[in-house]
């Protein structure tokens, strides 16, 4: 029941300050949506006005809100919770993309999908059984339905494999693993991503791997934040590589990382998930200055403050939501530089889609930092 939540997630404490409102980047541009009001009304109301509000599918889930909030109240949790509430009750977000993204994760959940390992190509190294597991997510997929907007899925996936072959690390890829489940878990269909998790932990354990990289901050912060709560001890380790490689950058006995020059001045989208969530902001940029030729130049709002590429879950896509990836891409643009860096493939796929739709007064290359680091060690190998 969402009086739980309200429990759970302290969203009496709410003082009625207005600063979740305030620094929401949906109520900029859409005064229907506040999060102050749908807590209010929630207490005062009651939770059947809440659940059966379409306004409930437009948050972003950034956590903007939660990290500003001066009663600590954990609006995304609430929020999350309401959505399941109204998944019982028949009501769902508008989908994306014809639905297609909704009809991916139906096909995998039946017992009998495989995913082929050929989405890799020729060239990196793997293995059938290893210490270590590459989670590569839906990258093979999301690759082919926005292949017409220059998105390369599968080139994220084979420039992680390649860094971690540069480490000295042959990772294991599976046939059997499944989506991670994090939009399902943000637009509430527990029992869908309880049954994701355990699919894809018995799929991981199967390979002998103590420890499991990923390269997309949401299927990290579902294994590390939230299979333990569905499912118990995963029995390895999650780690996301921009950690892995910053450690050896650090590590001066094994040599850094042995990067080579590329000239270009860039500036980095801290993904949501990845700075609110995890705090991992330090070891990207740590990253890109450790490429030499390389300016990085910061965005007004970076970090834990950074704005949202504007779209989440594949749910409720509107002008609003494009709105805010203008205001981002333009803040992008006043930086003077040519390239904008980010860490995970929906802010890639988001901002690259309001380049394409948007006036947004410029162009940038957009691209993964992993791919970015992958370029660099090629840039090595042709140096000799």
């Amino acid at each position: 029941m969402l009086r739980e939540a309200v429990d759970k997630t302290k969203a009496y404490y709410c003082l009625d300050c207005g600063i979740c409102t305030g620094s929401c980047p949906v109520s900029r541009y859409d005064p229907r949506y506040s999060p102050r009001l749908t807590v209010e009304r929630a207490l005062i109301l009651g939770e059947k006005d809440v659940v059966c509000d379409p306004e409930i599918w437009s948050c972003l889930t950034c956590g903007t809100c939660n990290q500003r909030c001066p009663s600590t109240v954990d609006y995304t949790a609430f929020l999350r919770a309401a959505r399941a509430e109204a998944r019982q009750l028949g009501e769902t977000g508008l989908c994306t993309h014809a639905e297609k993204i909704e009809a991916y994760l139906e096909l995998q959940m039946l017992p009998t999908y495989r995913r082929p390992a050929s989405w890799l190509g020729r060239g990196p190294k793997t293995r059938k059984r290893s210490d270590t597991y590459y989670f590569p997510g839906c990258l093979a997929f999301l690759g082919v339905i926005f292949r017409e907007i220059g998105f390369e899925g599968n080139a994220i996936g084979r420039a992680a494999v390649e860094l971690l072959n540069h480490l000295g690390i042959v990772p294991a890829i599976g046939d059997t693993e499944v989506c991670c489940g994090h939009d399902a878990y943000w637009t509430g269909e527990v029992d869908r991503v309880r049954d994701l998790a355990k699919r894809n932990v018995a799929a991981i354990k199967r390979t002998g791997a103590k420890r499991v990289v990923f390269s997309c901050p949401e299927c990290y912060y579902m294994f590390r934040q939230v299979y333990p709560d569905l499912v118990g001890n995963l029995g390895f380790e999650p780690v996301f590589i921009l950690n892995l490689l910053a450690e050896r950058l650090a590590d001066a006995k094994a040599g850094g990382l042995g990067l080579k020059t590329l000239e270009a001045k860039v500036t980095y989208q801290d993904p949501c998930r990845l700075a609110k969530y995890d705090r991992v902001i330090a070891e990207p940029r740590a990253l890109l200055g450790a490429i030499p030729g390389l300016e990085l130049v910061e965005m007004k709002r970076t970090a834990r403050d950074a704005l949202c590429c504007g779209s989440s879950s594949w749910v409720s896509c509107s002008r609003v939501n494009k709105r805010i990836q203008v205001e981002r891409l333009t803040e992008a643009l006043a930086t003077g530089a040519g390239t904008l860096v980010t860490a995970c493939p929906k802010c890639n796929i988001h901002l690259r889609c309001a380049m394409r739709d948007q006036d947004v007064g410029g162009s940038l290359e957009i691209t993964d930092l992993v791919v970015l680091l992958a370029r660099s060690m090629a840039a090595e190998s042709a140096g000799g």
